[in-house]
């Protein structure tokens, strides 16, 4: 689909006009609430400014979602295809619109109180309560794509942790003999380097997700309910860049802090090891076409870093708080889709 084309279909219909405002209002929100975590290792060992950080992340964001895209858009395929909405196109576009509309509402609830909750769990919860309202049972749910995600959300928490942990061991091991001063300057380069690439692998894995919804939405708005196949044009990736980046640059202080302050107390080496070990997870998830949670596997892998350290050094009370709000989104930002379908279709 060209820009033009799309362009002309949202000119004669009003239902893809808000389809296009609420995905990109999810875009908007991922950035702005889960893109910080891939910045606060660096901005919590002073490595970098916040302001910095955040300018830093919405590039890197924008470059990981176009680059990664060109390379391999099977997340976006997996996405789009987990749920089927029935064959009425209009119904089918309303329930997309509640399972975005239920996301936001999720996510910046959970900002509010500064815990990061997973884009890509409220997504896969919110499209899966939306499609069961729609057709009434769980025949709305494609097995096999359902469980590939699943699968990836699990992953994501076990490597990331493990990756985490090995290599700060390995960094520890390798400057075992350096001296702490003048390695810390290198540390604090290389943990900036690890920071961008941390940013870049969340726009690679976020991004492809959400132009697979955009796309989804594109289709049932012009009343094709049997499109399974999607190829993302660049236009498409330009405009989630811009729109992930420009959420990313309002901030997201709070999550920083929690991930990068409150949880664990991280050395310039340590952060480094995080950043590092979380965006090679992320990298080979996405040329895999594994679509995992960017949040758990940040989080995860900075858990992984202080327990390495000592099962002390990581704030339990803050993991406990987290583990909560990833465990209540599945059956929470499900409901709440589900809620959303019946009272979209009662007022639309």
């Amino acid at each position: 689909m060209t820009l033009t084309e799309y362009l002309s279909q949202l000119s004669g219909s009003s239902l893809a006009i808000i389809t296009a405002l609420l995905t990109l209002g999810v875009i908007l929100v991922n950035g702005w609430t889960d893109a910080p975590n891939a910045i606060a290792t660096c901005v919590s060992t002073r490595s970098i400014t916040p302001r910095s950080a955040i300018m830093m992340a919405a590039v890197f964001n924008f470059l990981g979602v176009f680059v990664m895209t060109l390379i391999n858009s099977e997340v976006a395929s997996t996405i789009s295809n987990m749920v089927r909405f029935g064959s009425n196109a209009q119904n089918a576009t309303t329930a997309l619109c509640a399972a975005l509309f239920a996301i936001v509402v999720w996510a910046t609830a959970a900002w509010k109180f500064g815990i990061p909750t997973s884009e890509s769990h409220a997504l896969i919860a919110g499209l899966s309560g939306a499609a069961i309202a729609i057709k009434g049972d769980t025949s709305a749910i494609v097995g096999a794509e359902w469980i590939k995600v699943v699968y990836g959300l699990g992953l994501s928490t076990a490597l990331g942790f493990f990756a985490g942990y090995i290599s700060s061991k390995g960094v520890e091991l390798a400057f075992k003999a350096s001296d702490r001063v003048k390695t810390n300057k290198g540390f604090k380069i290389a943990q900036n380097c690890g920071g961008a690439f941390m940013a870049f692998m969340h726009g690679a894995q976020d991004g492809q997700k959400f132009m697979g919804v955009f796309l989804l939405g594109a289709a049932l708005s012009s009343g094709d309910t049997t499109t399974t196949n999607f190829q993302i044009p660049i236009w498409l990736m330009i405009l989630c860049s811009i729109v992930m980046g420009l959420g990313t640059s309002m901030g997201g202080y709070k999550i920083i802090k929690s991930v990068g302050m409150d949880m664990v107390k991280l050395k310039t080496y340590q952060g480094f090891a995080a950043d590092t070990a979380a965006a090679f997870c992320l990298l080979l998830a996405s040329l895999t076409g594994i679509p995992v949670s960017t949040t758990h596997t940040k989080t995860s892998s900075i858990m992984g870093v202080g327990f390495s350290k000592r099962a002390s050094a990581v704030n339990w009370k803050i993991v406990g708080e987290m583990v909560m709000t990833w465990v209540l989104t599945f059956p929470g930002c499900g409901l709440l889709a589900y809620g959303m379908v019946k009272l979209f279709l009662l007022i639309f």
